[in-house]
């Protein structure tokens, strides 16, 4: 498929889609944010099993509910993706613009541009999607609280690991398959925007950290070796000098861009020190 160029608009029609199940942290912020950004009305949850109850501000957005089919962790990502890419096809009907993400995860435009994000997306681009900046925010546990889920997550968390896994390719532009977790687009190359950040927060309270790793129906379908490795983010937060985004992000891009996996060469490839940056102070009010 061809490169897609957008005509310019004031504003485009931009749907958000997320998959969750037994999630009550990080779904109402998920809500909120995005309802702010683009409008509720153009909000796509997709609840995993119908025993899910409807989240706080269900009736603000478009619900769907899908059966549960128990998965492994391997299995379960590449099933979400295919739903979430069939979703998003049949949206492009009524959109410009799908953002496909996890409910941990939140699509920012740098302060800096000078623009919403809704207006960012709304320029003209020649891609098929765009990539944000993957920042995976970790608690500092020797000088940052428990989180409080009444006051935005960057006043109280300074720190994020800039980590490839997190620069997906979650903003499309015309139908895509995106592979599991949304890392990539299958058959297309990537392109990390240089004003889009995606703040993943999975592990911004190690308290509740603690509780998820003890879910029994996660461990039962292979995700404990994903929570030990994924816990490991605390002590990469709490053991490495932090350096101030604004100096290594520019750097984070290329580098990304530059050194890809031989195996996918169309996903971004991991920084081997594990940068930990400072987010810088612009950030600490959006989300």
């Amino acid at each position: 498929m061809p490169e897609v160029m957008h005509h310019q608009s004031e504003t485009k029609k931009i749907a958000v889609i997320s998959m969750v199940r037994n999630d009550d942290f990080f779904t109402p912020k998920w809500i909120d944010y995005y309802s702010a950004q683009f409008g509720s009305e153009n909000l796509f949850l997709v609840l995993d099993g119908m025993d899910q109850p409807l989240p706080a501000g269900h009736e603000r957005i478009n619900i769907i509910r899908e059966a549960h089919k128990p998965m492994t962790r391997l299995r379960g990502d590449k099933y979400r993706s295919r739903l979430v890419s069939d979703i998003a096809k049949g949206l492009f009907n009524n959109y410009e613009i799908v953002i496909a993400c996890d409910i941990d995860e939140y699509l920012v435009c740098d302060p800096k541009s000078g623009k919403t994000l809704a207006a960012y997306l709304s320029q003209s681009f020649k891609r098929s999607s765009l990539s944000a900046l993957g920042l995976d925010v970790g608690q500092h546990i020797d000088y940052e609280k428990e989180i409080d889920l009444s006051k935005p997550f960057l006043q109280q968390r300074s720190f994020a690991h800039v980590s490839a896994r997190y620069t997906k390719a979650i903003v499309a532009l015309c139908p895509v398959r995106w592979g599991s977790g949304y890392h990539r687009v299958k058959g297309k190359n990537f392109f990390i925007d240089p004003n889009l950040f995606l703040f993943h927060f999975g592990m911004v309270d190690y308290n509740h950290c603690r509780n998820k790793i003890s879910d029994k129906e996660l461990n039962q379908r292979g995700w404990t070796q994903h929570f030990n490795r994924r816990f490991s983010l605390f002590e990469i937060i709490r053991q490495t000098k932090a350096i101030h985004g604004d100096q290594f992000f520019e750097k984070a891009r290329r580098r990304q861009t530059l050194f890809r996996p031989f195996f996918s060469i169309n996903k971004p490839g991991m920084l081997r020190e594990k940068p930990v940056i400072e987010i810088p102070a612009r950030f600490k009010d959006i989300v």
